[in-house]
């Protein structure tokens, strides 16, 4: 998982923890973007998913984590940037 400068900036600024963001690449549901750029993020089954494996205590403590984006370039698989959604993820 090779990480760009511009993502490393937006995780600190963001307060995007490293646990987080290897959660999204394990659980994380994932939807190509239309501009070259894959999305990862936590949706219902993903979050059961998570609960299941790392336990509800964990998963309820760090919660307000899940909210959390990771959005991957597709010819490199290198992460873009980081954030924390604001509105739901729209499927097409």
């Amino acid at each position: 998982m090779t990480t760009t400068s511009h993502a490393k900036a937006r995780a600190q600024q963001r307060g995007i923890p490293p646990l987080v963001q290897q959660w999204l690449d394990d659980f994380g549901e994932e939807q190509f973007d239309g501009r070259g750029g894959i999305v990862r993020y936590f949706s219902r089954r993903s979050k059961r998913e998570l609960e299941r494996t790392c336990g509800r205590t964990i998963v309820a403590r760090l919660a307000e984590f899940l909210d959390c984006y990771k959005v991957e370039a597709t010819n490199d698989g290198s992460t873009i940037t980081l954030g924390h959604r604001t509105r739901r993820v729209v499927r097409r």
